[in-house]
């Protein structure tokens, strides 16, 4: 598929980007090059294969969704610019 400079302007306008005239002719060509890969796409077999969502198989580990305090205090404000016990120290910012 080839894209004349005119269907480039068109796309960009729709697309609400900015491209100078200057840049329509190396774009144009760059696209039509890109819709030249996807039609070598087009051009494999796939009959037989099955849709996929991702690359590989995942099989997600569940948890029992428990509330926890994440057992760990120090670590976890080890970095913290202000602490008082084990929490956090924060500016109000209601009155």
């Amino acid at each position: 598929m080839s894209l004349d400079e005119a269907t480039v302007a068109r796309i960009a306008r729709l697309a609400r980007i900015d491209v100078p005239a200057a840049e329509l002719g190396p774009l144009a060509r760059e696209l039509s090059h890109i819709m030249g890969w996807i039609e070598q796409l087009n051009e494999v077999d796939t009959q037989g294969v099955a849709p996929m969502a991702s690359g590989g198989a995942l099989n997600l580990a569940w948890r029992a969704d428990q509330v926890t305090d994440g057992e760990r205090p120090e670590d976890i404000l080890a970095n913290a610019p202000a602490r008082q016990d084990d929490y956090f120290v924060v500016p109000k910012v209601v009155e």
